[in-house]
């Protein structure tokens, strides 16, 4: 057993209250940012005269030979060592000697701690962020090919009113636009550097802890010591965000599968994201959309536990805290595994463009435009609501649409329909005539795209 405690221990801890204790299994990947952390601890600890120059460079060397070597496969790390930072200190005293053992002046596991998983968790949402960019960016260009596929619109899984696939896919890109917009506001706020914040009470070493905060990339050094071991605010607030990504991907998930159904046709997802049956051999089968949308209450299930693991726990650090680690990790592959996937069936997706505009005019999602074409003609809305309503009863007995009657039929219900009835109702009509911003006319539509297009542009990267 390879721990950094003992000295007012009398016996050996128990197996099983051993392993029961270490983390190592599941926070051995925050090497890199233990390493990162060390690095940065003991060049402050040099600049402030605490270690030599010697000292420093040794500790630095050994850091970075550890780092090269796990990374090389050429060593491992292993469950005799109790969490990452056991095992790094312990490699670093082997390789370099009692030089070694100053890297842990002035600070406490509980900081270190703190640190690692504030520097893993920022480094997650960047890596986040650029994949929501990725999806973003397919999504633009799917919208900027279809600015005139027309399909219907849904309100409670109903046909409602014709739309664009340009304008369907839109109101994902807000979703996942909005997604990114949470992911700069959480990197912003969880900037701050915990180290040096020691157990829970500082330190009497005369570390500079802005000199710490700017090595390591933090726009500066947390201010409460207490506040600082024991926040995992920033860890819920991501927790909490690729919830709602994956939320979105959830719903863009459900849509797809319907689209992809027998009785649908929209779409024709690629070979290369679907799967077939053991026994049914006519199957093709929306599998990633399914394990999408399946996988959502996964990363739900990681929020609620960081929630329930923190509402009791006092200040300031408690061991309760090590729950923060195995479903945060979790949650953070499956969303980026679920991100790229999802954007990757997208991107090879086909639509089926007849089967979705005949689909919008079987629907009567023209009842609104043929109603507003009475208004025009000098009826009152309600009256015109009516005999639409009569118009629809009409052809549902008759199984066919509005378009489909005769001039002679049309006027049977209503003697203010004209010729131009037909124009009015068409799909291209009812689409274009919607010019405001946010709706699916192609004016409007080429606003949106082009404000989408600069904001995928812009270098500004807050994350560099």
């Amino acid at each position: 057993m390879a721990q950094l405690w003992g000295g007012r221990f009398t016996k050996e801890t128990d197996a099983q209250v051993y392993a029961f204790n270490a983390s190592i299994d599941f926070d051995k990947r925050l090497y890199r940012q233990d390493i990162e952390g060390s690095v940065a601890h003991a060049t402050m600890l040099q600049r402030q005269g605490i270690l030599t120059e010697p000292e420093r460079q040794a500790i630095v060397d050994g850091l970075r030979s550890i780092l090269a070597d796990v990374e090389s496969g050429k060593l491992s790390i292993d469950s005799k060592y109790e969490d990452i930072h056991s095992f790094v200190e312990a490699n670093l005293i082997d390789r370099i000697g009692d030089a070694g053992k100053k890297l842990h002046t002035g600070r406490s596991r509980n900081d270190q701690v703190a640190l690692d998983m504030r520097l893993y968790t920022r480094d997650q949402v960047a890596a986040v962020d650029e994949l929501l960019k990725d999806l973003l960016g397919v999504i633009l260009q799917t919208m900027e090919e279809n600015l005139e596929t027309y399909m219907p619109g849904f309100t409670h899984l109903q046909k409602a009113q014709p739309t664009t696939l340009a304008h369907h896919y839109g109101a994902y890109f807000e979703m996942f636009k909005r997604d990114r917009l949470r992911m700069k506001d959480i990197y912003t706020r969880m900037n701050y550097c915990p180290l040096g914040a020691g157990a829970l009470a500082g330190t009497t070493y005369p570390l500079d802890r802005e000199m710490t905060a700017e090595l390591l990339g933090f726009a500066g050094p947390t201010l409460n010591s207490m506040d600082s071991v024991s926040d995992r605010d920033y860890l819920i607030e991501f927790l909490a965000a690729l919830s709602t990504v994956m939320m979105h991907l959830s719903r863009f998930s459900e849509e797809i599968i319907i689209w992809n159904s027998n009785e649908y046709q929209f779409v024709e997802i690629d070979d290369a994201y679907s799967t077939g049956s053991s026994i049914m051999p006519q199957k093709k089968n929306p599998d990633i959309a399914e394990l999408v949308r399946g996988k959502t209450g996964r990363v739900y299930g990681a929020l609620m536990s960081l929630l329930t693991t923190m509402k009791g726990i006092p200040l300031a650090y408690n061991k309760d805290m090590q729950e923060d680690k195995e479903m945060a990790f979790d949650a953070m592959d499956t969303v980026q595994d679920c991100l790229a996937l999802f954007t990757g069936m997208l991107a090879t997706m086909k639509f089926k463009k007849d089967r979705m505009a005949a689909s919008a005019m079987n629907g009567f999602t023209n009842a609104t435009d043929a109603a507003d074409y009475l208004v025009g003609k000098g009826v009152p809305f309600r009256d015109a609501h009516g005999i639409i309503g009569r118009l629809v009863l009409y052809c549902i007995d008759r199984n066919t649409s509005i378009d489909a009657l005769s001039l002679e039929e049309l006027k049977s219900i209503s003697d203010r329909f004209e010729d131009d009835i037909y124009d009015a109702i068409s799909l291209k009509t009812c689409v274009e005539k919607r010019l405001t911003i946010g709706a699916p006319g192609p004016d409007a539509m080429k606003k949106v795209i082009a404000i989408h297009k600069a904001y995928l542009e812009d270098e500004t990267d807050i994350f560099a």
